[in-house]
């Protein structure tokens, strides 16, 4: 993300009832601990169109963290950068609703309400079978993005992650 100049929003969208699922809304609540900048809000959402849209209405910028199953090791962070493209909707299937994440976001851009700039956080998930609990892999990886996002703050960055290629895994 580029400098700041406007509201800023970060959702962590997932379940927290499906094991790994939940590495979104534990990324927020880790991050709604640190004393972050009047500008920045922090989300949990879960995953529906609806509310995800809602979450983007009045933010310059966001940044959306979710569980993904592409077959890279756990923990694996992917970045996205949806202004190149569209998600690749195979890996956000985690959700509980019919439609996913990278549906959301292209639901969004038709109707004209994704932030100017917006940023997408794919961890890489392990178990996502009924249960409370991130495995040892993606509960690393949670404190490493929340890690990257706070020293990013400064700049309005979100660190430089590791970036999928549209259309794939990485």
């Amino acid at each position: 993300m580029t400098p700041r100049t406007g509201p800023q929003v970060v959702i962590g969208v997932g379940n927290r009832w499906r094991g790994d699922d939940g590495a979104g809304p534990e990324l927020a609540r880790r991050l709604r601990r640190l004393d972050l900048p009047p500008e920045l809000s922090v989300l949990e959402r879960d995953g529906d169109p609806a509310s995800l849209l809602d979450a983007f209405d009045g933010a310059d910028r966001a940044l959306v963290a979710d569980c993904v199953a592409s077959g890279s090791a756990p923990g694996t962070l992917h970045r996205f950068e949806p202004a190149d493209g569209p998600l690749p909707a195979e890996l956000f299937r985690s959700s509980t609703h019919l439609l996913g994440l990278a549906e959301a976001i292209e639901l969004a851009r038709e109707l004209g309400r994704l932030p100017r700039e917006l940023v997408v956080y794919g961890i890489e998930g392990e178990s996502f079978g009924p249960g409370q609990g991130l495995t040892p892999a993606v509960s690393s990886a949670v404190v490493r993005l929340a890690s990257r996002i706070s020293d990013g703050l400064g700049d309005g960055g979100a660190g430089d992650g590791r970036r999928a290629p549209s259309g794939a895994g990485a």
